[in-house]
């Protein structure tokens, strides 16, 4: 069987899409078309632990100079609440993701900025909702 992508995207007949065909190819330095994409991409990497894409996408200006991921986090999935362009190379994702951290359950739900610069996107930073 063929490994679902993390970020929960599905088909038109309703089923999962494979890694390989939805945020994998992101990982591999193609770039996002979108915001959205370039969230559900930056969503798939927290869940399987890909630091160097997620600082990769991570904007120049913001960027920590390192990142360390929580171990033990379980994702559980990601729901999009709104996309919405906010120029012509700028855009905001809301989202929640949900996940568990030592037996509790976490709700991470923010409003992410994103802009776009020499044909790719970035993520700038979030609001906590």
């Amino acid at each position: 069987m063929t490994k679902p992508c993390p970020c929960g995207r599905t088909t038109a007949k309703g089923q999962p899409m494979a890694l390989a065909a939805c945020c994998g190819p992101y990982h591999s330095s193609v770039a996002a078309p979108d915001a959205e994409t370039l969230m559900r991409s930056r969503y798939s990497a927290f869940v399987l632990g890909q630091v160097p894409y997620l600082l990769a996408t991570w904007h120049s200006s913001q960027r920590p100079a390192e990142l360390t991921l929580e171990s033990g986090a379980k994702w559980l999935g990601v729901e999009i609440k709104q996309h919405r362009t906010t120029g012509e190379n700028s855009a905001e994702v809301e989202f929640v993701a949900r996940f568990r951290l030592g037996g509790k359950a976490v709700r991470q739900h923010e409003r992410s900025r994103f802009v776009r610069e020499d044909g790719r996107w970035f993520y700038v930073e979030g609001d906590v909702l």
